[in-house]
């Protein structure tokens, strides 16, 4: 632990590490604890892959001279917008098939990624860093996008709070009450669908389904409303996250692999804890 600390405060790559974990955290316990309450993290993880496709298809077009200024970004926005978009409109008016479009998305995305990454001269090993992502390479432009994003969804999410309370645990009652509940609903997915944008280029596809979900999932465990639960699991994120990357500093681990076994394991004890509990109780 002690090295740990040592080098944030000598390091500078250490420090953005330390500084992005904190703001990923942010995001993803506000946009996590809407998903979670709204049981759509199977949704979370397809858009995160419709995302992956659209990386790829940018970066070979862009290193492939056909647009030349086409940024991956750019590509992953496109794709997980759509997404979003489909699968929101399937939800309302092909109910039956939702399951089906989220798993043909989740596969096409992937397998679009692969096969365009896999054809870009020379970026073949960049499908590993889209995965996992690298947190300790992030730069000062990567802590002041994650920052942008923090401001935007926090604040949107905030600003309809109570619509997006009322979308997520009972849907109907919204829609009897008038409230525009597609609207609400797409502009979650979309908020959903940004954020995943913007860390995959950040933290990689796989620490950002398991941020957004996880934290918000352990959190459900000790609250009773839905801004605790944001409160909460943006804290638990945080303690997750410095933790994986002190824990993985000192034999060189991965820290994003590091950081996704903490939350997983954290939640797997919980899961475990709560059912002995409840057998216990009965």
């Amino acid at each position: 632990m002690m090295e740990f600390i040592d080098a944030v405060m000598n390091y500078s790559f250490m420090r953005n590490a330390l500084i992005v974990a904190v703001l990923v955290s942010i995001v993803c316990g506000v946009i996590g604890s809407y998903v979670v309450a709204r049981r759509i993290t199977y949704i979370a993880g397809s858009i995160s892959h419709a995302a992956l496709g659209g990386i790829g298809v940018a970066q070979y077009i862009a290193v492939s001279g056909y647009w030349r200024s086409l940024d991956p970004l750019h590509g992953a926005a496109v794709a997980a917008i759509l997404s979003a978009l489909i699968i929101g409109w399937v939800s309302f008016n092909a109910k039956e098939r939702e399951d089906t479009i989220i798993g043909a998305i989740w596969a096409v995305g992937m397998a679009v990624g692969i096969l365009f990454i896999s054809r870009t001269p020379g970026y073949n090993q960049d499908l590993m860093s889209y995965l996992f992502g690298n947190i300790l390479m992030v730069s000062g432009n990567d802590i002041l996008l994650v920052l942008l994003l923090d401001v935007v969804v926090v604040t949107i999410g905030l600003a309809f709070y109570n619509r997006f309370q009322a979308v997520c645990f009972d849907e109907e009652f919204a829609r009897v009450r008038g409230l525009n509940v597609g609207f609400y609903y797409m502009l979650l997915l979309c908020m959903t669908a940004l954020t995943v944008v913007v860390l995959v280029t950040v933290v990689g596809i796989v620490m950002v389904i398991a941020l957004i979900t996880l934290p918000a999932a352990i959190a459900g465990f000790f609250t009773r409303s839905l801004w605790q639960m944001m409160i909460v699991a943006t804290a638990i994120s945080i303690v997750l996250t410095v933790l994986g990357l002190a824990i993985s500093y000192s034999p060189g681990l991965p820290a994003g692999a590091t950081i996704i076994l903490l939350a997983g394991a954290a939640y797997l004890v919980l899961l475990i804890v709560a059912g002995t509990l409840r057998r216990t109780g009965n």
